[in-house]
């Protein structure tokens, strides 16, 4: 059986390369793979394409990698009225930013965990989201077409695994963390705690082992 258990989040982000696509998972404040993201940070990877509904808040979250001029693409679905590096990054024209709404960006992460490559919606069709895409008539709806979002990694927060890789989530630190789980070539996890093989109840796995390449177990910590 392949170990997915790795030592230290510095470990796990090892190979994330410059240019690198990576989700990450979190939203207002809970769920944040935020020792990953530091992790990230240390390791200095740069020209990252970065898919997260939020881009930092401060220092915290995303802002780490904002700050430190990393990111140079960036989907969005709301960025945050503290996400200031990226607030000033976008302006001065060094991060480009597409604006996705929420729903979509769900469902683009889903279509591609789904192996769908492309679906039509009538979300924002007529607007500036709309620029760019093929549009079609569907049941007498105008509807633009949205491709399927797949990334390189999948950064994501739970609060327990067993050592194969299903996880539990607690509360509202589920958000788009299960999601990106399945849409990425390789997903790594932070979790509070590692417990043994069959302690979880399976009712309550929410992502089996198979979309779980590697484990960090980093304890406590905000976003649970």
């Amino acid at each position: 059986m392949k170990n997915k258990i790795y030592p230290s989040a510095d470990a796990a982000v090892a190979d994330v390369a410059d240019g690198t696509s990576v989700m990450f998972g979190g939203f207002g404040g809970a769920g944040f793979p935020h020792e990953l993201i530091r992790a990230v940070g240390r390791k200095g990877s740069r020209n990252l394409f970065a898919i997260s509904n939020n881009c930092g808040t401060g220092e915290s979250e995303l802002g780490v990698l904002f700050k430190n001029k990393q990111i140079q693409r960036v989907i969005a679905a709301f960025p945050g009225p503290q996400s200031i590096y990226f607030q000033q990054q976008v302006e001065t024209g060094e991060v480009e930013f597409e604006l996705v709404p929420q729903g979509i960006l769900c469902e683009r992460m889903r279509a591609a965990g789904a192996g769908i490559p492309a679906f039509y919606s009538p979300v924002g069709v007529g607007t500036e989201v709309a620029h760019g895409k093929e549009e079609r008539v569907v049941d007498g709806r105008r509807c633009i077409l949205e491709s399927a979002l797949l990334a390189d990694y999948a950064f994501i927060r739970a609060h327990r695994a067993d050592p194969l890789g299903n996880l539990t989530y607690r509360k509202a630190a589920r958000n788009f963390n299960p999601v990106m789980a399945t849409a990425a070539k390789i997903t790594v996890v932070e979790v509070q705690e590692i417990v043994p093989v069959g302690s979880l109840d399976p009712e309550a796995i929410v992502t089996p082992s198979v979309f779980v390449d590697r484990i960090v177990e980093v304890g406590k910590s905000r976003g649970n």
